[in-house]
């Protein structure tokens, strides 16, 4: 069982739902020298494989949730994709127009 209350994993479960995964992917990364065979050489080899981060493109938003403006960090991919729904930003008080 989780030491996070009910409650809080509710609330992150369907954050998760919502958002997706936020942490980062691992791979490899290699470091290669030779020449590729269809250039003329004799192949790539391998010379060393390093574990690295694929983070994803997290960006700071203001975002309607449940009725509420709330900040959260959500991937450029849900932003373009049109999932995540941006608060809409009221015109402030104009006293100046009249209706005649």
């Amino acid at each position: 069982m989780s030491t996070l209350k009910k409650n809080k994993r509710i609330k992150l479960a369907k954050r998760f739902e919502l958002y997706g995964e936020n942490k980062p992917s691992f791979g490899n990364s290699l470091c290669q020298r030779g020449k590729p065979k269809y250039l003329g050489g004799n192949g790539r080899k391998t010379t060393g494989i390093t574990r690295r981060k694929f983070k994803k493109n997290l960006q700071t938003v203001r975002i309607m949730e449940d009725g509420q403006v709330v900040r959260r960090r959500v991937p450029v991919s849900l932003i373009r994709s049109g999932m995540i729904e941006k608060r809409v930003v009221q015109k402030p008080f104009d006293a100046g127009s009249k209706k005649s």
